[in-house]
């Protein structure tokens, strides 16, 4: 039930009918009596500067999800970033301190690490390729260096988009060792697919798995099947792996963490949940 005592939390993006994340929120705060809202807001780019504004000059907002297309140009329109968000260059969280500044955060990486981490392998120290250089590939990599990663290796079919992301890493984590320039998979204990390829079953595989070994840890981050041809393959070769909807469960639990709200796990959610 929505009162007038209701935190909104705003869901903001174009178009809203893919949205997952009310299904999932609003049967964990039913669930645990918190007396919150998540409501799927559609607003078009060339009104967005104005309305994430105003928004926030509502009584009742207490915060705000953001999602395509606005998670780049929200670095914009926000007073405080966290690391993650700088270098991944987006921000999927925005929140209003007691000050009345707007802080935003990323945590698409966040939640690809969490997954990693409970399914028993470990991030400190390993080498990692992360295939995707765009929001979620760039999300995934801050999360990645922050968590202490050994080696890190980017590749994005555009060299630029790679070399920009080289380049933020840097800035924020300068003892990372970090490189661009090949999707082989050979050598690595983790390897990350973060680009769309995988949606289409006829999609192309986005590494040649016959580089991979078998003791190599592969994540997907495509959500539109539970298997996609690359984690087919991995399995086959006897890979350990992580589907792209854990991503998603695995970081609302940070989400929630941001807008102070009481903590869960991931499995939890997935039992309560009520995606269609």
């Amino acid at each position: 039930m929505i009162t007038g005592k209701t935190k909104l939390i705003a869901h903001l993006g174009y178009p809203t009918d893919s949205f997952k994340a009310p299904l999932i929120y609003n049967p964990y705060f039913e669930a645990s009596d918190i007396d919150a809202v998540v409501m799927p807001m559609g607003c078009r780019p060339e009104d967005y500067p104005a309305f994430l504004k105003l928004l926030f000059r509502l009584s009742n907002i207490h915060g705000a999800l953001i999602t395509m297309p606005h998670k780049v140009s929200t670095m914009d329109l926000i007073d405080e970033a966290s690391t993650a968000a700088k270098i991944a260059g987006s921000c999927n969280a925005v929140r209003l301190d007691p000050d009345g500044r707007l802080i935003g955060d990323m945590f698409d990486g966040e939640g690809f690490v969490r997954g990693v981490m409970r399914k028993g392998r470990p991030i400190a120290g390993t080498s990692v390729l992360v295939v995707g250089a765009g929001g979620v590939g760039s999300a995934i990599a801050a999360s990645l260096a922050n968590g202490g990663v050994g080696r890190l290796a980017i590749f994005d079919a555009n060299q630029g988009t790679a070399s920009a992301l080289l380049d933020r890493l840097k800035k924020h984590h300068p003892g990372l060792q970090v490189s661009t320039g090949s999707a082989d998979p050979a050598g690595f204990d983790i390897v990350v697919n973060a680009t769309p390829l995988g949606m289409r079953r006829d999609d192309p595989l986005p590494i040649d798995v016959n580089h991979i070994s078998p003791s190599t840890f592969v994540g997907e981050v495509v959500m539109s099947a539970q298997m996609t041809p690359l984690l087919e393959a991995a399995k086959a070769r006897g890979c350990t792996f992580q589907v792209g909807t854990d991503m998603l469960f695995e970081q609302i639990p940070a989400y929630l963490e941001f807008f102070d709200f009481p903590a869960t796990t991931a499995d939890r959610l997935r039992t309560i949940a009520k995606l269609v």
